[in-house]
């Protein structure tokens, strides 16, 4: 029978509180002074076991009942914010009686200061739940006898080893990884990844150590070395990897004084400096600690792979099937490629290639044996200088990129496991390294390797389905290989300090020349290494309206070849950059200039001196398709200027007409909303007598309802009305664009009729990305070609209301806005207006006109 309960000194908790305070400092302090990660979580765990053991005497605790560590606590690391994880082991027959017991000591332990996680069970029960639940049966598995009674322990320990079955266990775990993978996007490079949970964080040690002590009892990367789950170099590379992650987790915990083990952006700086990073010439220290840790996370998931097939392959125990002979060096077995010698990669390194190119051509391998994995990756050491001129490698790693199949599976294996940096360095450098420009949310290595998988899926008929028309220009493109060339290089001078297009262009060259391409093909990959961002600033950033930039861009591309290829891979890169960069109105864009360039390589057409009587006609075809008898148009587009045909298409121009032709002077404003017939978000169509600020009038309404305005075309009529139309995105999702049609006509007519004082622009809401990689605003203003009109050029970190404070400034000096072009690239704008107003032309005036710019997008 359980005795009575003392109640807790206050005195004995107040020992107990600071005993643990001045310790855990004390042991955090030696640790920062230079210990080593592993003193700080043994001896902090070992000081929570004093004080256990103490307060467990103490309290006079039933000598029938066992007090047990589980989790990380058992396996004797705590880290400075982890809970304690306690099981109060009882006895088969016990009953209510150790309640009062149980309730006094837990909460003293919160009363002292701890965090603690507990169970109460009997033996039975413990089987029980972890029979059913494989996190607790985990927990149990690191179980670590602390005091009580001690022959209760060890008739647990011995149940519960004889109920644990190895493979039931494997599976699980592998099941599990495998959920939790999924859950963050099967990759480690995350912007802001979780160093315990993320693929590459601490779970996956984790998981070989739990199932390497439950297929084994063997306890630690020596002891799992000692059993040959892992050589003892990789017993190393596993120690050196989790030290790592330590240290990282144990900095995390101190900075943010509490249990955080995401890498936040409001971290990565103070993280890098208590790690002792420093910036470098061309990179923040937050850049050199993120290729860092994704470095190391890379190595993890490497390990981790290949220790879990070698244990599969043990524990399942597979009946014995003979392996099917593909050559003298290698053989199927299980539908796995598999090395017939363990030291074939030894002796034959261009067999390293060769196992690639094998897997590609050979649809029925589903992947490698962990044998041959295993001696894939330990010879990589092979790929030097003299495997990289050998004139059979470099065929070999050419034939990759002709395939039928299988190439980004290749590609990215070939990285996973080093492989890809080996036969390409420059490759090498940017693997794991993040850029920290607030629209890539890749790094270099993993958004290449993206946009090779984007083109290659516009070349399978299964995905045809996603990108119709690109899909068929690809089908129709001959050598698809040399997009696949061009993309692997696009940004591989990432990071280098100068122009990363014309340093890649030289590394595209010296590639081509190395593996004998020849010089027509060589001059396209070159072309579009050195190219690859033209199309989209093009598209983004000039006026596609206007016939001249059509003709500039065609003799910038040559050819029809040349265009369709760097379409292709534009539209690829922008895919490739983040699920928020990619949208339908650049999709449009680009559509618009493949479109209207095509002819001009083709010989097909010309483009007109002004293109005005084509379009013209275009739109009366529509307006007589829509109903409206010959010649309703006429009066109204008396008003409209050659500008206005050249900058609206006939689609526009129609639409335009069949709202004002019977009001072509009206009184009142007219707005008009409609959905884009271009694809998401809305068009909106705004005429009214012309007015002061009404540019900035306009932004602001929509500000306000939480819209991005993607482009503005804005035009004056003849008789002093204007004509704006505005392209209009909701990124927040709040409500279908097809509930807002009326509630825009209505409100933001009412506003231009009241025209109540500009409001300030609404307080700015930051993204912690863009709170902590400042982006130092630019600001251009230059006359255009014709000499009619300034071009205002504004790249910035975007927020709520920029354009409409953008706008208000322009409204303060005078100057009138003719049209926008808004480009946003994730969480960074790169804006160009057409303005004009009398301060251009005035120096005084420009530079206060740019100073007050410049501070209004400071963030």
């Amino acid at each position: 029978m359980a005795k009575p309960c003392p109640a807790p000194s206050s005195d004995l908790i107040a020992f107990c509180r600071d005993q643990l305070r001045t310790q855990r400092e004390a042991l955090q302090q030696r640790y920062l002074a230079g210990g080593h990660p592993a003193a700080l979580l043994h001896g902090t765990a070992r000081l929570i076991d004093r004080v256990l053991r103490h307060l467990w005497r103490t309290a006079g605790m039933d000598r029938q009942l066992a007090l047990v560590a589980v989790g990380g606590y058992g396996r004797g690391e705590l880290y400075p914010a982890s809970d304690v994880d306690l099981l109060i082991l009882l006895p088969e027959d016990a009953g209510e009686n150790h309640t009062p017991q149980l309730e006094s000591l837990i909460g003293m332990l919160w009363d002292i200061g701890l965090e603690i996680g507990h169970s109460v069970r009997s033996i039975g029960e413990c089987l029980s739940e972890a029979s059913r639940d494989i996190t607790i049966q985990t927990a149990l598995l690191e179980a670590r006898f602390l005091c009580g009674d001690r022959a209760l322990y060890e008739r647990f320990h011995t149940a519960f080893a004889t109920q644990l079955e190895p493979l039931a266990f494997f599976r699980a775990k592998r099941l599990e990884q495998e959920e939790r993978y999924a859950k963050y996007q099967d990759t480690p490079y995350a912007l802001e990844p979780n160093c315990k949970e993320h693929p590459g964080g601490l779970r996956d040690l984790q998981i070989i150590l739990w199932v390497g002590r439950a297929a084994t009892g063997a306890i630690g990367w020596q002891a799992l070395a000692r059993q040959g789950i892992v050589s003892a170099l990789e017993a190393r590379q596993l120690a050196g990897t989790e030290n790592f992650l330590r240290r990282v987790r144990i900095a995390l915990h101190l900075i943010a004084r509490r249990r955080e083990d995401r890498l936040l952006f409001d971290h990565q700086e103070a993280l890098a400096k208590s790690l002792g990073i420093a910036a470098t010439t061309h990179r923040r220290a937050s850049e050199v600690l993120m290729q860092r840790y994704y470095r190391n996370a890379k190595r993890i998931t490497q390990l981790n792979t290949l220790i879990l097939l070698d244990l599969a392959a043990r524990l399942e125990q597979r009946r014995a099937v003979a392996p099917i002979a593909i050559d003298a060096d290698f053989q199927i077995d299980q539908n796995l490629l598999d090395i017939r010698s363990d030291d074939l990669f030894e002796r034959q390194p261009a067999a390293l290639l060769k196992s690639f190119l094998l897997l590609s051509q050979r649809p029925e391998l589903k992947g490698m044996t962990a044998r041959t994995l295993r001696a894939l990756w330990h010879a990589r050491r092979h790929i030097d200088a003299a495997f990289r001129r050998d004139a059979a490698n470099r065929a070999s790693f050419l034939a990759l990129f002709k395939t039928q199949r299988g190439l980004t599976h290749q590609l990215r294996r070939m990285n996973q496991f080093d492989l890809l940096g080996a036969y390409l360095p420059a490759f090498g450098r940017i693997v794991g390294r993040m850029q920290h420009d607030l629209f890539h949310v890749y790094t270099v290595d993993q958004h290449i390797l993206q946009v090779v998988r984007n083109l290659r899926r516009l070349s399978l008929p299964e995905f045809a389905h996603e990108y119709p028309e690109h899909s068929r220009l690809m089908a129709e493109f001959p050598d698809r290989w040399r997009l696949y060339v061009a993309a692997l290089f696009h940004d591989i001078a990432k990071g280098r300090g100068g122009d990363h297009s014309q340093l890649g262009m030289r590394d595209a060259r010296r590639f081509c020349r190395a593996h004998g391409i020849s010089r027509d093909d060589t001059a396209l990959i070159v072309f579009l290494v050195e190219h690859h961002l033209t199309m989209s600033l093009f598209a983004q950033k000039r006026d596609l309206t206007d016939p001249e930039v059509i003709r500039r861009f065609a003799a910038l591309v040559g050819t029809e070849e040349r265009l369709t290829a760097l379409y292709l891979l534009t539209v690829c890169d922008i895919r490739g950059t983040g699920p928020k960069v990619w949208n339908p109105w650049k999709a449009k864009l680009l559509e618009d200039l493949f479109r209207l360039t095509r002819p001009l390589l083709t010989g097909e057409s010309r483009i007109s001196s002004g293109g005005v009587e084509e379009r013209q006609e275009e739109a009366r075809g529509k307006l007589r398709l829509r109903g409206l008898r010959s010649g309703i148009e006429d009066a109204l587009w008396r008003e409209f200027d050659t500008a206005y045909f050249l900058r609206h298409d006939s689609d526009e121009i129609a639409w335009h007409t069949q709202q004002l032709y019977h009001r072509p002077a009206p009184d009142t404003p007219l707005v008009r909303a409609r959905m884009n017939p271009a694809g998401a978000g809305l068009q909106v169509m705004i005429y009214v007598r012309d007015q002061p600020a009404l540019f900035a009038r306009i932004c602001g309404f929509f500000a306000r309802l939480g819209f991005t305005i993607v482009d503005a075309k804005i035009h004056t009529t003849r008789h002093g009305y204007a004509l704006d139309s505005f392209a209009l995105l909701d990124p927040e999702h709040q409500m279908p664009y097809r509930d807002m049609l009326s509630f825009i006509e209505h409100e933001l007519a009412d506003e231009l009729t009241r025209l109540p004082p500009l409001s300030s622009p609404p307080q700015a809401r930051l993204s912690r990305r863009v709170r902590h990689m400042p982006l130092a605003p630019e600001v251009s203003i230059r006359i255009d070609e014709n000499g009619r009109h300034h071009l205002l050029s504004i790249v910035a970190a975007d927020r709520t209301g920029l354009l409409y404070a953008i706008a208000l400034v322009l409204a303060r000096h005078g100057i009138t806005v003719h049209g926008a072009k808004i480009m946003t690239l994730g969480e960074r704008v790169e804006d160009t207006f057409l303005i004009s107003g009398a301060e251009l032309g005035q120096t005084a005036s420009l530079v206060q006109l740019e100073q007050e710019l410049l501070e209004t997008l400071k963030i």
